[in-house]
């Protein structure tokens, strides 16, 4: 069934220049409506609950698989999209079950991003057409996943890199990893930061699965 009244959205994106601007181009869409947008989970669940929550898939706070989780659990009628640019295979199986209904590439045009927020909010589940199964696809799966430790002996990590990598496959968020390295918390963003540069990966959730790929 279609939605008659306007379609409510929660925008949760740590980046204020993105979440900003997101907000201004949706209010000026027909039939939908921002009535949230925050950095972080924790904010939306004391807010009214929304049609729709746009989750951005590399939050710096803590883990977006977890912030889907938490949202799914706390709002279990509202459907949530996550914003990513390319989510892995792995990645999409992995939200699904967190209870993410669809997927919108962040370098989509605004019409297919809306169109997309439309019929998850109407009950359909949507995958970005670059994730469907396709020859193309396992092609660059097979790509990515060769030879991964050679790739980690040719690109210079410190000693506190690696053990971030290994423990982020443990599914730690950061402030569990700050406590078992004994390090400030802001410190082990900076290092899920660097490692995400020097590996081209997106999200925590890329970078768990790389660590298992390596052992």
């Amino acid at each position: 069934m279609s939605h008659r009244a306007p379609i409510t959205i929660a925008i949760i994106d740590d980046n204020s220049m993105v979440r900003h601007a997101l907000q201004t181009l949706l209010d000026t869409l027909p039939n939908l409506r921002v009535i949230f947008a925050g950095p972080s989970a924790a904010g939306a669940l004391t807010e009214k609950r929304p049609d729709v929550f746009l989750l951005d898939a590399g939050l710096a706070e803590g883990d977006s698989m977890r912030a889907a989780s938490d949202l799914h659990a706390a709002f279990p009628e509202s459907r949530i999209i996550v914003m990513d640019l390319l989510p892995t295979s792995d990645d999409v199986k992995e939200y699904v079950n967190a209870g993410v209904s669809g997927f919108a590439l962040k370098d989509t045009t605004l019409e297919e991003f809306a169109g997309t927020i439309r019929a998850v909010a109407d009950g359909l589940s949507v995958l970005p057409p670059l994730m469907t199964e396709s020859l193309f696809s396992q092609l660059a799966r097979e790509a990515t996943t060769a030879d991964r430790k050679q790739v980690m002996a040719d690109i210079r990590m410190t000693p506190r890199e690696l053990q971030v990598i290994g423990i982020i496959g443990e599914g730690l968020s950061n402030k569990e990893i700050a406590a078992r390295l004994n390090i400030a918390t802001h410190t082990v963003k900076s290092h899920v930061r660097n490692v995400m540069e020097k590996l081209a990966l997106h999200s925590r959730l890329q970078v768990a699965a790389y660590s298992h790929r390596t052992q």
